[in-house]
């Protein structure tokens, strides 16, 4: 990812919540930038064309102020936590060269073996990459994989000029054998009897206690007999 999203800016000298909404009521969204050393700055940005940026993960930014241009990347995004609105941003400043360590999302591929299931214990990795080209995500093919193969952090192929920071050993995906509706049924049953559960007895299961019932009791009847 090389490409950045310009957006313009404006210096912000007001500040507090009521400021804070008076921003957001006009479709703006109130941030601040920093680092390499430089003061804070204190800025509001154009909501829609924000938050649009922001839909991908590590959005490389070049923050326009006064005539200025700035790279960026949005460090913490604090969004409403009811509207689809974004609060406030966090960003933080970055050169063309320079190394970032970022978080990227972990996809999955393919198809494992039959009857089986795929569980993703890392859904990210921390990698460090140029701030000019941060890859969007990871890509690890599950492709007929077997029950027991496990995928560690170390294993993964990396794209072109990143570098891994999670643990090597850290477990990314783990595939393990499907368990069947009857060893489920069996392990819920054992889990609510050591839980002192007692469950209600189902329509089929009585409908079954029923027919045994009768059948036992037919059974029982001397040989002979009339039940007219």
């Amino acid at each position: 990812m090389s490409d950045t999203t310009r957006l313009t800016a404006e210096k912000r000298t007001s500040f507090g919540k009521g400021a804070a909404r008076q921003i957001r009521r006009e479709n703006k969204i109130p941030a601040v930038m920093y680092g390499h050393g430089t003061e804070p700055v204190h800025i509001t940005l154009p909501g829609h064309d924000t938050m649009m940026a922001l839909k991908q993960a590590n959005a490389l930014l070049t923050i326009v102020i006064d005539g200025k241009e700035q790279l960026a990347l949005a460090k913490d995004v604090q969004r409403d936590a009811i509207k689809p609105v974004i609060d406030h941003i966090d960003l933080v400043v970055v050169r063309r060269g320079e190394k970032v360590t970022v978080d990227v999302s972990v996809h999955l591929e393919g198809e494992a073996a039959p009857e089986t299931v795929v569980t993703l214990d890392n859904n990210t990795l921390q990698l460090e990459a140029l701030a000019t080209n941060i890859p969007e995500s990871v890509v690890v093919s599950v492709e007929g994989l077997e029950a027991g193969t496990q995928i560690l952090a170390g294993a993964i192929e990396l794209p072109e000029g990143a570098t891994l920071v999670t643990d090597e050993e850290a477990l990314v995906v783990n595939v393990t054998q499907a368990i069947s509706a009857e060893e489920l049924e069996a392990e819920l049953a054992e889990a609510e009897a050591e839980a002192g559960i007692e469950r209600d007895e189902s329509d089929e299961e009585a409908a079954e206690g029923e027919s045994t019932e009768s059948a036992e009791g037919e059974g029982d009847k001397p040989e002979g007999s009339d039940e007219s």
